[in-house]
């Protein structure tokens, strides 16, 4: 067999399209011939250094939004629905508390992403399935306890979360996703032939699959192929 091409998949929490691009990565890291690293990072420092403007910014595209995300959820077969206040979830509260919890539960991980993988999504669960909080510590740490991190873990992650090793961490992720050309997330980026090819959003996954030789069996894999 060939080596495992490597694939970094840059996300946040607080974007809804980040959720879709998470689940079918992760979705596909056994279907085909490649490498996942999560790349938990900071959307809101992607928009800064990108200067790009928030969708809540240009009314036609916020009111877009909601339909499109509607569409997306039946089709990309994930629990996802709008909150009450979008805006104020997205822009005003903002992920930064959510996004470094993240980091210092990868941190404290060896050997492995599964509590990285399932933290994440408790928190866009949280945001966008139960229109819940993801800025307090009690919200990050019940999120974790649903993601089935150990108290003991959990602490630990609470305690290292604000630490300065794990804000350059999350920086430092950032900024590696705005010098490969981010301007949003999600953000893919396919290694091959030791050149990277970044592909953004959740729509590109037929195009990828072309760049790095695998096919795409649609947004539910085991499915589709179970057809053939």
């Amino acid at each position: 067999m060939t080596s495992k091409k490597v694939i970094e998949l840059f996300y946040d929490v607080v974007s809804p399209y980040s959720w879709l691009g998470f689940e079918v990565m992760c979705r596909y890291r056994n279907v085909w011939n490649i490498e996942l690293k999560l790349r938990p990072a900071f959307l809101g420092g992607i928009m800064q250094g990108a200067g790009n403007k928030p969708p809540g910014l240009v009314p036609n595209k916020f009111m877009y939004m909601g339909k499109d995300l509607r569409r997306l959820a039946e089709y990309f077969n994930v629990p996802l629905q709008s909150p009450a206040n979008p805006f104020e979830a997205m822009f005003e509260k903002g992920s930064l508390s959510a996004m470094r919890f993240v980091a210092a539960v990868q941190e404290r991980e060896k050997g492995g992403d599964q509590h990285v993988e399932r933290v994440s999504r408790e928190l866009w669960r949280r945001i966008w399935s139960e229109d819940k909080d993801i800025t307090e510590p009690a919200s990050l740490s019940e999120a974790a306890k649903k993601a089935g991190l150990s108290e003991s873990e959990i602490e630990e992650a609470l305690k290292l979360y604000t630490s300065k090793g794990i804000k350059d961490k999350l920086k430092s992720s950032s900024q590696a996703a705005l010098e490969y050309g981010s301007f949003g997330f999600p953000m893919i980026v396919c290694h091959v032939n030791d050149q990277p090819e970044m592909f953004f959003g959740s729509d590109r996954f037929e195009l990828m699959a072309h760049c790095i030789g695998e096919k795409w069996l649609g947004p539910q894999p085991d499915k589709s192929a179970a057809k053939l």
